[in-house]
């Protein structure tokens, strides 16, 4: 089986795109949720084949079920579309004529230009003001902190809103710029706490408690809201 094949299966709650995936470095049969693309994800280690896959999917199937039916609605970002932005939804309005390229005018959207480009436009949009209100965080928590990050990024990923690599770059989501600035100034501060802890010892608890008040707050907000900002775009 080659990885990155899909397939509908029928399960309980309907039919559902299942796609399989192997992995060197998986030691197990694994499944998720893929809330960005509405699909199951099976991962198979090197020596699994698809009958242990299809063995742990249909043993999970009402769970994988009730998961699916749980997502949030796909929000394609085309005129009128409601897209939130720093945790306000927004309207995305076309101006056609306009020269200004994409601006924000109270809760819209503002996007000129030719139609077909205006899903790139948003995003491009988005992905510019996530990187300004990102890295202007994370710098500054660095700063209180006393570190300094190699490199900041945004990207777009769809199992971390941020990560520390190993040489103290950062990289965020870019969708974080949909949720409320509280949760941004969280993950920013998550992130920058790994540059001295690369762990999650109580220690570096501790710093990120120390960067931001919002911990506790945001953790609950991702864990109850973060699907709905990846099933935008």
């Amino acid at each position: 089986m080659e990885s990155g094949q899909s397939e509908i299966f029928r399960l309980p709650g309907g039919p559902a795109t299942v796609e399989w995936r192997r992995s060197k470095r998986a030691r197990r049969v694994s499944l998720r949720i893929d809330p960005r693309e509405g699909s199951v994800v099976v991962t198979l280690p090197p020596r699994a084949g698809r009958t242990a896959g299809l063995a742990l999917l249909m043993n999970h199937a009402g769970w994988v079920s009730e998961r699916l039916a749980a997502l949030p609605d796909a929000v394609t970002i085309a005129p009128g579309a409601m897209v939130p932005l720093h945790g306000q939804d927004h309207r995305v309005v076309h101006v056609p004529n306009a020269r200004a390229g994409v601006w924000v005018a109270g809760q819209a959207i503002m996007v000129s230009g030719a139609a077909e480009f205006l899903p790139r436009r948003v995003i491009d949009f988005m992905r510019a003001e996530a990187r300004r209100r990102l890295s202007a965080l994370a710098m500054e928590k660095a700063a209180a902190a006393g570190l300094r990050p190699a490199r900041i990024s945004v990207k777009d990923t769809r199992s971390r809103w941020g990560s520390c690599a190993a040489d103290r770059s950062l990289a965020f989501s870019w969708r974080l710029v949909m949720a409320p600035r509280f949760v941004q100034d969280y993950v920013a501060a998550h992130e920058v706490a790994h540059l001295r802890h690369m762990n999650h010892g109580a220690r570096f608890w501790q710093l990120v408690a120390e960067l931001t008040p919002h911990m506790d707050a945001a953790m609950a907000w991702l864990r109850s809201e973060g699907p709905r900002l990846l099933r935008v775009g």
